[in-house]
């Protein structure tokens, strides 16, 4: 196995050790998540009062399992519409603030994060686009998400592109086009839209609401090949029926995105609709990306990676 040595120290029982490390996710008991949940944050993200997490929280995200929600996709790309998939895949662990990765083992540095995983799949004409975004955001609610991180492949190539949370917002973006080829830049910290879908699930009474400056998503700057920066938004939350709204809007950009999730806790993603100039020249007109929910369920994938475990797709609609 990559990345293990076989050492004669401490026979099976070290071996057995490291095995656990290359896990997905180490599995843990309801009361390490719980501490998990506690450790302090260091002074360095340490910026503002920590958001108190109830025990509800704990219940729901330090069970030992993942909420995994697929949704049926009708996505705008080059001046038309594709229908396709999408999952948001939300669960909790403990993040290393200097590395800026998933810690392996217990630290009293560790910051905990929620964490989400977000894919798109769908086609355009022939050929097939596979988009992924991550966003890891403290669980206290007390900083910017931590990190960021997108990629899509089809093929004409790849895009990857990366956000640090450090003493500034520190970039690194990589594309098969020339003009943006390799690229690292700085910005001072705003809002980030990616953030956005984290802070939802942990406090949206706190969402940040009237006139903001927001990084928009790495998604949607990458693929429409603006310049990364902050914007002026505007920014709503409205309640009906049990489902809370929360709309940001980009006059420059010509974009809005709504976010509809329930009122109530676990306060779940139900659907979202994305406003934006899709397409070139004589192609591009204003389309809506909407995203709506085909199933939910709670589950410890990285521990159910055998064939025999294939069909549980079926219960996502998959």
């Amino acid at each position: 196995m990559n990345n293990i040595r076989h050492r004669n120290i401490a026979g099976v029982t070290t071996f057995a050790f490291l095995l656990l490390l290359t896990a997905c996710q180490t599995k843990k008991t309801g009361e390490q998540n719980v501490a998990m949940a506690e450790t302090p944050l260091s002074e360095s993200q340490n910026n503002s009062p920590r958001h108190e997490i109830s025990n509800d929280f704990k219940k729901y995200w330090y069970s030992g399992t993942a909420e995994i929600t697929s949704y049926k996709l009708e996505q705008a790309r080059y001046g038309e519409m594709r229908t396709g998939s999408s999952v948001l895949i939300y669960v909790t662990e403990p993040f290393l603030a200097d590395k800026q990765v998933k810690a392996d083992g217990s630290n009293p540095d560790n910051i905990p994060v929620l964490k989400l995983n977000s894919t798109k799949n769908y086609l355009t004409g022939i050929y097939p686009y596979s988009i992924m975004s991550s966003s890891f955001y403290p669980v206290h609610d007390n900083t910017h998400a931590l990190k960021l991180s997108f990629s899509s492949q089809e093929w004409c190539g790849q895009v990857y592109a990366q956000l640090n949370n450090r003493e500034q917002f520190e970039i690194r973006s990589h594309s098969y086009f020339e003009t943006e080829a390799d690229e690292s830049l700085t910005l001072e910290k705003a809002v980030l839209e990616n953030e956005l879908w984290n802070k939802i699930r942990i406090s949206p009474e706190k969402l940040p609401l009237g006139s903001i400056t927001a990084v928009p998503s790495l998604e949607y700057i990458r693929l429409s090949h603006k310049p990364l920066k902050s914007y002026e938004a505007t920014t709503t939350l409205t309640t009906s029926e049990g489902i809370s709204s929360y709309s940001i809007t980009y006059p420059e950009l010509k974009r809005s995105l709504k976010i509809n999730f329930t009122e109530a806790f676990p306060h779940t993603i139900e659907s979202w609709s994305e406003t934006f100039i899709s397409g070139y020249g004589a192609n591009a007109k204003e389309l809506t990306s909407k995203g709506t929910k085909i199933e939910r369920i709670k589950s410890p994938y990285w521990q159910k990676n055998s064939n025999r475990f294939v069909s549980l797709r079926d219960s996502l609609g998959l």
